[in-house]
């Protein structure tokens, strides 16, 4: 939050809503999903690395050629330790939509709601579900949706931009030269992590909040 000078009223509410929310024990039938997406450049190799071996990280060349960008969608549900992405050249409205549906009826095509935590990008509120869908489509999918949304500059409260952290440090944060290749580690990787059942422990709470950030508080 170092780009904030003062915290206001609604920012205080949003943020203590959300640290309520993710202090509940964990509900299987109503499960928290935090989704973010990351922009990935492609780039293409000019001439073969050598490979990594023991004791030797792979050796890059320093001149590359730009492949153009892709976007990658991710949903992870941190009390439950799964995640889910999605590559896609655009990050547009019917993107998101399309992401949020698959995750509905794939994922958790058991579970009657999710509460679904969001940043404020245009893309992630429900007139864009009743824009691409329809309304009478849109309302049976926003029936299964509990939107909360974190403050305006608050990003860091999105736990998605923790697990985007880990992706880009065990995966996509190095020379990738096209979506497919993009996608297939993306699917190895959140495989492994699924697999483990790799969770997120959040400790920050409403009171670590008000000590640490209440002198920037403003009626």
């Amino acid at each position: 939050m170092w780009c904030v000078s003062q915290i206001t009223e609604e920012y205080r509410q949003r943020m203590y809503a959300l640290l309520e929310l993710y202090a509940r024990p964990h509900d299987p039938q109503a499960p928290v999903i935090c989704v973010d997406e990351k922009s990935k450049q492609l780039l293409e190799q000019t001439r073969p690395a050598l490979p990594a071996k023991p004791g030797a990280v792979a050796k890059e060349d320093y001149e590359y050629v730009r492949a153009g960008t892709c976007n990658i969608f991710v949903a992870v549900e941190p009390q439950g330790g799964r995640r889910h992405t999605t590559v896609t050249a655009r990050r547009a409205k019917p993107d998101f939509v399309a992401f949020i549906c698959g995750l509905l009826d794939t994922v958790y095509a058991s579970v009657q709601k999710i509460h679904l935590f969001v940043d404020n990008l245009n893309t992630h509120f429900a007139h864009c579900f009743q824009e691409v869908l329809g309304p009478q489509a849109a309302a049976l999918v926003l029936a299964r949706l509990e939107f909360h949304y974190t403050p305006k500059h608050a990003s860091w409260l999105n736990m998605a931009e923790l697990e985007i952290g880990i992706m880009e440090k065990q995966c996509t944060g190095r020379r990738l030269p096209s979506s497919q290749i993009v996608a297939a580690e993306l699917a190895a990787w959140q495989q492994r992590r699924n697999d483990e059942k790799q969770t997120i422990e959040w400790t920050f709470t409403r009171a670590d909040a008000d000590r640490k950030l209440s002198r920037h508080y403003v009626a």
